[in-house]
């Protein structure tokens, strides 16, 4: 590998993946990347394990939603280990798939099954939070040298700091939507029954807490009860 031509590829992704729009923009073109940039891998994925279950947040070609689900279905495998609770290194390489794995025997058997050669993960993280497990898979044995694997952590560590980015984005957006929807409902009662801001907001808060419902989904029951609405 071209380290330098690798240093420019992690630059203008840097640059990409924070123009992104949403969270699962940048998802997947965090697995695509991977795929793209990484000598050798056949396709990518991303896997979170949330109350015990692996869910597969993005993918990037052929096996990688196969080889999740297995690998939840077994409660076992590299990429579930790695979302689940992660190491010391928070990184795995396994050369060759088609020896034995005494760790993972079902899921190794399983995967040889798919077609999987070799795989390397990294967890994707920050201070903060994990937001799962970067996986990369090749047909091929001995594809993911610790050369690859080195390439794949600083994907992983670009990668995460625009992930937390646009979630931080996607948060405010909601946030901003949220206080919008909530405003105009807010403005319906009181055009419609002659109430304070003070009254329309505590009635929207009384609907909620009554029914169990979130306030901004009693905002847009409201607004839809507009001749006007769509």
């Amino acid at each position: 590998m071209e380290w330098r031509e690798y240093a420019a590829q992690m630059a203008e992704l840097a640059r990409d993946l924070l123009a992104r729009e949403s969270v699962q923009d940048t998802l997947d073109a965090i697995a695509a990347a991977a795929v793209n940039t990484i000598d050798g891998c056949d396709a990518a994925g991303i896997l979170a394990v949330r109350k015990g279950r692996a869910v597969t947040l993005s993918s990037c070609g052929d096996m990688v939603e196969e080889s999740d689900r297995l690998q939840g279905e077994l409660g076992e495998g590299p990429c579930f280990d790695l979302a689940l609770q992660g190491n010391d290194e928070r990184t795995y390489r396994i050369a060759d798939m088609t020896e034995a794995q005494p760790g993972w025997p079902r899921y190794a058997e399983a995967a040889r099954t798919l077609g999987i050669g070799s795989m390397a993960g990294v967890l994707l993280y920050t201070d903060k939070e994990d937001f799962g497990a970067l996986n990369l898979y090749s047909a091929r044995p001995n594809t993911f040298t610790p050369e690859m694997a080195t390439a794949g952590w600083l994907l992983a560590s670009h990668a995460a700091v625009a992930l937390s980015s646009a979630r931080t984005i996607d948060q405010l957006q909601h946030a901003m939507e949220t206080r919008h929807a909530i405003g105009e409902a807010m403005g319906i009662l009181r055009e419609r029954h002659h109430l304070s801001e003070e009254d329309a907001f505590n009635v929207l808060r009384r609907l909620s807490q009554h029914h169990n419902v979130k306030l901004h989904d009693v905002a847009r029951q409201v607004r839809a009860t507009r001749p006007d609405a769509d």
